[in-house]
């Protein structure tokens, strides 16, 4: 297997995170790409830096006023008065106000909470060449995946909460929706996502939500308990043209090995009935049994299984690095991921 990373992903270095309204430290450091690298190099796996994208590459998933904001927002934001360190919102607009003809308005904090829909995504200066870095090593993998190969992207900041237009959960751009998206106009004409984080893929669900063509499923702990709360449940199904084309399989909390290998065999079979020619793996370390927000309990062992489960459906692959914050821990998970995958 291939493997992509970039230098800049260290330049995200985000501090605040509001936790049961408290401001604790956040939990997605430099040091988890740091983390990530070291077991590659370790596994002696030739790990390449890709070109960096232009920013317009993002506009195949991403809307164009979402993409600028993203690249302007702390220039901006240092710009203005009397304000804190990163840029976070202390507003966002509501569902009336969204159905009463909202309008994104031109002033900084009101962008900044437009397109955001939490708390759980400062941006700093070094924000934007990380999130740059990380679209380039998801796109450098679906590359490989588009000729035949499987590979590895260390994507850091994660992206599977990112809507077409909004940021949210430490995430900004969503690089495995970017790496479908990307496989489907190499001409794979149907992509599978198995999402395998922790928590449910909601910004890949709604990026892809009326799209027959992408299969969207996620293994996750039951958002009646955990984030993103909202959406996550069984009975989403797609919409549109997409109905049927998007599977939930939450999970009770502390749920571990048996019942989350069993999700992911059921997620492999779908993926397979469907008739996926490619696969998108949004790999999430966030289920493992030491992770800090701790909701499922899967252990080493089980993420060597689930490599074994995914790369059996003998597809062509990129595996996109999505959440896990247990810096002591992840670089020992991929290991163990990888070489169930068979490497």
């Amino acid at each position: 297997m291939r493997a992509f990373a970039h230098p800049d992903q260290s330049r995200h270095a985000p501090q605040f995170f509001l936790q049961r309204g408290q401001v604790r430290g956040n939990f997605e450091v430099p040091a988890r790409a740091e983390a990530l690298l070291a077991a590659l190099q370790e596994m002696r796996l030739g790990v390449e830096t890709p070109a960096t994208v232009a920013a317009e590459a993002l506009h195949a998933v991403h809307d164009a006023g979402y993409v600028r904001f993203l690249a302007e927002a702390a220039t901006a934001w240092a710009q203005l008065p009397d304000k804190g360190p990163e840029v976070v919102a202390n507003m966002h607009p509501s569902p009336e106000m969204l159905s009463q003809g909202a309008t994104l308005p031109e002033a900084m904090v009101g962008r900044v909470g437009w397109y955001t829909a939490d708390t759980a995504c400062p941006i700093g200066p070094g924000s934007w060449a990380s999130i740059l870095g990380a679209a380039s090593c998801a796109l450098a993998a679906a590359e490989v995946a588009a000729a035949g190969g499987c590979a590895y992207a260390l994507a850091r900041p994660p992206g599977h909460h990112a809507y077409a237009a909004r940021a949210g959960g430490h995430c900004y751009v969503n690089n495995s929706a970017l790496a479908a998206e990307h496989l489907r106009g190499a001409g794979a004409k149907r992509v599978a996502v198995i999402d395998i984080d922790a928590h449910h893929g909601n910004g890949t669900q709604g990026i892809f939500w009326e799209r027959p063509d992408v299969l969207t499923v996620s293994v996750h702990g039951d958002p009646a308990g955990y984030y993103p709360w909202y959406v996550g449940y069984a009975t989403e199904t797609g919409g549109g043209a997409g109905a049927g084309a998007n599977l939930n399989l939450p999970l009770a909390q502390g749920s571990g090995d048996a019942a989350w290998l069993a999700a992911v065999r059921q997620a492999a079979e779908r993926a397979r009935a469907f008739g996926a020619e490619a696969l998108i793996v949004p790999l999430g370390f966030d289920a493992s049994e030491h992770e800090p927000l701790s909701f499922l309990k899967v252990t080493a062992d089980g993420f060597a299984r689930a490599g074994e489960i995914l790369s059996g459906l003998g597809l062509p692959t990129a595996v996109v690095q999505e959440g896990g914050y247990n810096v002591e821990k992840i670089g020992g998970l991929l290991r163990r991921f990888l070489e169930g995958w068979g490497r």
